[in-house]
């Protein structure tokens, strides 16, 4: 079932193309990463999938349905935009923040019900974080509030989760607990797309990689077709080097010499 599916989609900002001719596909329960050097567009076309900035042409379609053509309600219901975890100014408690998540179906103001108080436990629950759920996310570590984070888009129950670069900033036991809980998300069917830097993360928890370089697409399939030591030099502008298990075949990719 296809979630998500983008035609020649040019994106960007007025008067500023940034990238032009991508096509993205998404199904349920598939991850897709985005690799690509800074400033190569990542953002700026998560940001355009979501209906945060409008295509300069072509076509985005969510549930087969034109993006264009659904309410900013809908589109919070259709796809949960989970951005890097930044520290907090204010000392709401995780439980709070995750209930954020439910506007989307109650309504801005609308005062949270029995069942936005459930739906968010859930999440808590889910993400392994309920104990932390009258904590303030102010005494949260990062990977705990990008963990909230994650929770309170699966509040908003969508059927796609956007995540611009989830392991930013975290440290390395951190990283593989926010990306295992995201597997998670995959296996119960959801649809994901992710950003990432690192190409041995695309390759571990991703189906499909998308490599962005310039606002074009240099290529794009599945992890173990796509992301080669060749593909990554090129995407990079540095020479990358693939090791290889002889056993196992795990591969991972490092800086080349």
């Amino acid at each position: 079932m296809t979630l998500l599916q983008a035609d020649a989609l040019a994106f960007g900002y007025p008067g500023r193309e940034i990238g032009r001719d991508l096509s993205v596909r998404l199904s349920a329960g598939e991850a897709l990463a985005l690799l690509g050097p800074n400033g190569g567009g990542k953002t700026t076309l998560l940001k355009t999938l979501l209906g945060l900035l409008p295509s300069l042409s072509g076509t985005i379609r969510i549930d087969g349905r034109p993006l264009g053509s659904l309410s900013a309600r809908e589109r919070a219901q259709a796809m949960a935009y989970v951005p890097q975890a930044a520290a907090s100014a204010f000392a709401f408690t995780a439980r709070a923040v995750v209930l954020m998540g439910r506007t989307s179906r109650t309504g801005l103001l609308s005062a949270p019900s029995r069942a936005d108080h459930a739906a968010a436990d859930a999440a808590l629950a889910r993400m392994g974080i309920a104990h932390l759920a009258e904590r303030p996310v102010t005494r949260l570590s990062g990977g705990e509030r990008q963990l909230v984070l994650v929770a309170r888009a699966l509040a908003q129950e969508p059927r796609i989760v956007v995540l611009d670069e989830p392991t930013a900033s975290l440290d390395f036991s951190n990283q593989g607990r926010v990306m295992a809980e995201i597997l998670r998300l995959r296996a119960d069917g959801l649809g994901l797309v992710f950003t990432t830097h690192d190409p041995n993360q695309a390759a571990r928890y991703a189906d499909r990689a998308l490599l962005l370089r310039g606002g074009a697409a240099l290529a794009a399939g599945p992890v173990t077709e796509v992301l080669d030591a060749a593909a990554l030099s090129r995407l990079y502008g540095a020479p990358v080097e693939e090791v290889r298990d002889r056993e196992s075949g795990a591969r991972a990719f490092l800086p080349g010499r």
